[in-house]
């Protein structure tokens, strides 16, 4: 069975075996009775204005950004989509954990089969021990049919990063720092002394983004869905599809002045990236009595940002987040570990395409690995091949858990930089603990890797800078406060990698596990471990 199959006739054959558009999820804590959920989400084309050009782009039930979902714990979602389009569409489920559900989390030819023109697709998950914010978007396959698939397919045609953007956007309003974007401003009102819930989301495909309040503090209280240590700061930084939940506490006295809500990024590869600034606004709301002034003259206040290479303050961002640890939400560290990896993670080079020009060296393509390895594509869905006994032909189950040969990853690197490709997978059997150590090289450049687990979460134990070593792994350790995430970034610093030990539980089957996806230029760089 192939994803050119019908999805009608596919979808009913699974139910007898039991089982760039985007929005957020709100999660909040509250036992009741279970709930089903069900909405419709129409994919279709929708014109939309910005920097004074109009384009057709692809929206959810036509609004962009796309609607919003509130669940509570236990409610059970069933998201009908139907595609109107011309694209090949699925919907990922940004951090949900999918339990038992791998069917619903979203990724083409990995979960699922790609929801075709004129077909529908049923996800359904139940909402389980999380709560706080999570996004969903989409996954478009398609030609050279809109301005985004122009820049993927030309990367893919040079094979070297792709074009960067036009603009930065907070809530899809670019801001004033733009040509052409003053009135497409975002505008967040708020009343003196009032505390406000702001959720954050980095929904940029490519960056990490620092993101401040000019003269406001923020207090961070959840990152993916998973409480934290309650931490307060004027900076946040956020990885791509990472949401992080934080407290605004609005100033005593109503302010004759506007603050600036800026978001840029975070940035240490060596490729071109587009090092602009989004601004929305933050303005106080006026008394009845207050006298009413020109708001043309009120001036804005510029919210400083760092550096956009300052490698320094995101590593001691990142080692603020701690689980929050309380006797209601306990951080549940696995004590026994069944399994060990080693993954490096990085760029290598692979033979240019037949009659095309590339961009590496002696006209080789840059690409990313895991453990050298650069994952190619199916034509099945995984899932699909594991759950019906159909693998072969499909993947093969020899991805390394360690690296093929060791070398200084900080450092100078080896001379043979090819990568091996295949689409290759490890099997786990269920209620497997695994401890992963994510180990950065510095092979091409050194740059940060952005890394998201499909499905589940984990404990982050330790990070540090340069190549891991076991033997001082005690010494690594974050204090007694791991924080479960679904998003670990391996920052570099100078030419040094980073390592990031972690635990995660593998507590149910029937699902696909350790995507772990880079950056565009690297989306060939898949790592996938299936169930045994």
């Amino acid at each position: 069975m192939d994803c050119n199959k019908d999805e009608a006739i596919r979808a009913k054959e699974l139910a007898k075996k039991k089982l760039p558009f985007f929005g957020f999820m709100q999660q909040q804590k509250f036992r009741q009775a279970h709930k089903a959920d069900t909405r419709d989400f129409l994919i279709m084309m929708q014109n939309v204005t910005r920097l004074c050009q109009t384009k057709s782009i692809v929206t959810v039930n036509g609004q962009f950004p796309g609607p919003q979902i509130i669940a509570r714990e236990d409610d059970r979602l069933l998201i009908k989509v139907v595609n109107h389009v011309q694209y090949n569409v699925t919907l990922h489920w940004h951090g949900i954990r999918q339990l038992r559900s791998g069917w619903a989390d979203g990724p083409a030819y990995i979960t699922q089969c790609p929801i075709q023109t004129g077909q529908s697709y049923t996800y359904n998950f139940t909402i389980t021990g999380q709560r706080g914010t999570l996004f969903w978007h989409a996954h478009i396959l398609a030609k050279s049919y809109s301005d985004t698939e122009k820049i993927i397919n030309q990367a893919l045609t040079t094979e070297g990063a792709p074009n960067i953007s036009d603009a930065f956007t907070i809530n899809g309003l670019p801001g004033p720092s733009y040509n052409c974007s003053a009135k497409d401003t975002f505008k967040l009102k708020v009343k003196p002394g009032k505390t406000y819930f702001l959720r954050l989301i980095n929904a940029a495909l490519n960056d990490e983004l620092f993101f401040r309040i000019a003269n406001h503090t923020l207090t961070v209280v959840e990152a993916d869905a998973v409480y934290v240590k309650s931490f307060k700061t004027d900076i946040v930084l956020i990885t791509p599809g990472q949401t992080t939940n934080v407290l605004l506490r609005a100033k005593s006295k109503t302010s004759n002045a506007k603050f600036a809500m800026s978001a840029r990024p975070f940035a240490t590869r060596p490729a071109t990236f587009h090092n602009t600034t989004s601004i929305g606004v933050l303005e106080y709301d006026k008394s009845a009595s207050a006298p009413i002034s020109n708001n043309k003259n009120i001036p804005l206040l510029k919210a400083k940002l760092p550096q956009f290479n300052d490698s320094t303050y995101a590593m001691k961002f990142n080692q603020k987040i701690r689980s929050l640890a309380s006797h209601k939400f306990p951080a549940k560290v696995p004590k026994k570990v069944y399994r060990r990896f080693l993954f490096t993670v990085g760029l290598g080079i692979l033979p240019c395409t037949k009659n095309q020009t590339c961009q590496g060296p002696n006209n080789t393509r840059p690409a990313a690995a895991v453990n050298n390895v650069s994952f190619v594509q199916p034509n099945t869905a995984l899932l699909q091949a594991y759950f019906f006994n159909q693998s072969k032909g499909v993947y093969c189950t020899n991805f390394p858990t360690n690296p093929p040969f060791k070398f200084n990853y900080k450092g100078t690197p080896p001379k043979n930089i090819m990568l091996d490709s295949g689409t290759k997978v490890v099997a786990l059997r269920l209620k497997t603990s695994v401890e992963l150590v994510l180990q950065n090289t510095s092979i091409l450049s050194a740059e940060s890797h952005p890394l998201h687990l499909h499905g589940f979460n984990f404990f982050v134990l330790a990070q540090d800078v340069g190549n891991f070593d076991s033997q001082k792994r005690s010494c690594q350790v974050q204090s007694c406060r791991p924080c479960r995430e679904e998003h670990r970034r391996c920052p570099v610093r100078r030419l040094g990698g980073h390592s990031v030990p972690c635990r995660q539980s593998r507590e149910h089957s029937n699902q696909t596990i350790k995507k772990s996806k880079q950056k565009l230029r690297d989306c060939d760089a898949i790592g996938v471990h299936m169930p045994s």
